[in-house]
């Protein structure tokens, strides 16, 4: 397996490159040269396996021999818990994503992608510094991913005042080879600053860096997983729509990877707040990068997704066909807020913001296509939104890992969004 940039100017490179690379020199995103297909009889047997053992023949195609096959396993190992598909309502499930440490997605995909860093770094001479932007979940993920992992440090940049209080305790309180840049401006900006760490050649011939963004293609090939997960649990039958908050657009390029890979889905939504760039691509077909809109989905509050690009290879830029596997919608804050008064009062489910996002355009799809049934994606625990208990008026049970946080100490550099400062700070890492 080799990977190919999607602006198709850089060379193709190895998987271990890509992941050491994180971004190609042209500034495109790193590709699969292939997308494996999974046959009926590993779909048919999946529900008779644990998820490392799924995982790891999920990826073993993806990785193309650059880690052995028991270091890869013991890398899958780390996805030691669990995926649960929740009935919500007639013909709604939600796929619980916030059952690992940090209680969030990102889990998956930072797990897996330290586990390939510590192994290829183990060949390197210096250090490597990860340089990862976060509008949320993504910080506190990758923090406690690599937190320890020797010869590599990380830098994770975030929106000043844009990001939860728990989400904040989670990414400014590890420490060590951990640091925490807190910028006053979006997180737009973060990600432009990490890109331009990641394409700096003066910056990359002084330390090695790398992205854990889900531009890095081990942050990004293994969030498909779950998907398969899901399918595990829910059996044969109908091919259910996946509603996906989308926000940088990761986690659906990677279910719409799955879907290419034999997967059967019948369809994805991709769910957006007020941050409507890809609803109004699929709406008009001009691609309008703006400025973000700060919501109540903070971690959706993008304004240019990185990973559309890789949507768009998924189909190979047909956008008709695209349009056949992906509807986008944009929720309101208003709309967010009243669906998880609803959700609550009916059933007593406890939705966060962004799970809400999905769960309205889910149910707006399966009102428009009566018979269709779906699974919405709860992307991290409501816990961690300071809106939720206002919004609903209730107490959200805080579990112990997010207990143990407010005693600890939070520890962040507050700076301007100009690059040669944070360029400053990285070369200080050396």
């Amino acid at each position: 397996m080799h990977y190919f940039s999607t602006n198709r100017k850089s060379p193709a490179v190895s998987f271990r490159e890509a992941v050491l690379n994180g971004q190609p020199d042209d500034k495109g995103l790193y590709f699969p040269s292939e997308v494996p297909i999974v046959t009926e009889l590993c779909l048919s047997e999946m529900h008779e396996r644990l998820y490392p053992e799924i995982a790891f023949d999920l990826m073993w195609p993806y990785v193309g021999g650059d880690i052995p096959d028991n270091v890869l396993f013991k890398i899958c190992e780390a996805l030691n818990f669990e995926f649960p598909v929740v009935e919500i309502s007639d013909g709604i499930s939600a796929l619980e994503l916030f059952h690992g440490p940090t209680l969030a997605f990102k889990d998956v995909g930072a797990r897996f992608m330290s586990g390939c860093l510590q192994y290829f770094s183990k060949d390197k001479s210096g250090k490597t510094l990860v340089v990862v932007a976060t509008s949320g979940d993504t910080g506190g993920a990758v923090a406690a991913g690599f937190h320890g992992v020797e010869g590599v440090e990380v830098v994770i940049l975030y929106p000043k005042g844009k990001v939860s209080r728990i989400q904040e305790l989670q990414l400014t309180t590890f420490g060590g080879n951990v640091t925490a840049l807190e910028l006053r401006g979006t997180f737009d900006d973060c990600q432009a600053l990490a890109k331009k760490a990641l394409a700096d050649t003066d910056l990359q011939k002084r330390i090695h860096v790398t992205s854990a963004n889900s531009i890095n293609t081990a942050r990004w090939l293994p969030q498909q997983l779950y998907y398969f997960f899901a399918f595990e649990q829910i059996g044969a039958g109908d091919q259910p729509v996946f509603s996906v908050p989308s926000g940088n657009f990761g986690n659906i390029a990677a279910g719409l990877l799955a879907r290419a890979g034999g997967l059967p889905i019948k369809k994805f939504i991709a769910a957006c707040n007020a941050n409507d760039v890809v609803p109004e691509f699929m709406r008009t077909g001009d691609y309008r990068p703006k400025p973000s809109v700060a919501t109540l989905s903070n971690a959706m509050d993008v304004g240019d997704p990185s990973n559309f690009v890789r949507i768009l290879e998924v189909f190979d830029n047909n956008v008709a066909e695209l349009k056949e596997a992906l509807d986008a919608v944009s929720i309101s804050d208003e709309t967010t807020a009243q669906t998880m008064r609803e959700v609550y009062k009916a059933s007593g489910y406890i939705l966060d913001p962004h799970g809400a996002v999905a769960y309205r355009a889910l149910a707006d799809h399966i009102s428009d296509h009566p018979g269709e049934s779906g699974i919405f994606l709860e992307t991290a625990h409501p816990v961690k939104f300071d809106s939720v208990e206002e919004i609903l008026g209730t107490h959200v049970e805080v579990p112990p890992a997010i207990e143990s946080l407010f005693s600890k100490h939070r520890e962040s550099i507050e700076m301007d969004v100009n690059y040669d400062d944070v360029k400053d700070l990285l070369l200080a890492k050396i």
